[in-house]
């Protein structure tokens, strides 16, 4: 698994935010049985660079606390089956690894987000990448029902590295 992770916000973390991100990136995959070994980039920044992000990929003129960018559009959620078959579209050539796509990051949507949930960064952090990871692996939150299953498999994922409210 290659994690490619990049932090230019202002403000520090006080956490091993890389270790983080990789635990929960890696138990993401697991949850939903990923055959492959992964590509995942990931920019942590903060809300002005969200914000431009933000419109100039979606033409929203605010920041937001995380945007998922996904390479593959899965036929069904979590369904890998089949990709090998395109290879030359999903996976480096020089690695082999499946290309998720990106996430970005905001760190003062998170520290803020962190405080009106009353819960740690570190758990805010966690749930902004697994939250994102799961819209990588091609699920989303539309419908009421497609919100539930993805917020649980966000929690059961949080749950499995004890990393609670």
């Amino acid at each position: 698994m290659t994690i490619h992770l990049e932090y230019e916000a202002s403000k520090q973390l006080d956490l091993d935010y890389n270790s983080l991100i990789n635990k929960v990136i890696y138990e993401c995959l697991n949850y939903e049985d990923c055959p492959y070994e992964t590509e995942i980039s990931i920019l942590l920044t903060d809300d002005d660079g969200i914000k431009e992000i933000n419109n100039q990929f979606r033409g929203i003129d605010k920041p937001t606390d995380v945007l998922s960018f996904p390479t593959i559009e899965f036929k069904s959620a979590g369904d890998f089956a089949g990709l090998d078959e395109a290879e030359g579209v999903f996976f480096n050539p020089e690695t082999d690894e499946l290309m998720l796509g990106d996430i970005v990051i905001s760190v003062d949507r998170a520290i803020i987000q962190a405080e009106e949930y009353n819960h740690s960064i570190t758990r805010e952090i966690a749930f902004l990448t697994a939250h994102s990871m799961f819209h990588l692996m091609g699920y989303d939150h539309i419908s009421d029902i497609d919100r539930m299953i993805m917020e649980t498999k966000q929690e059961e994922v949080l749950a499995r590295l004890e990393i609670l409210r």
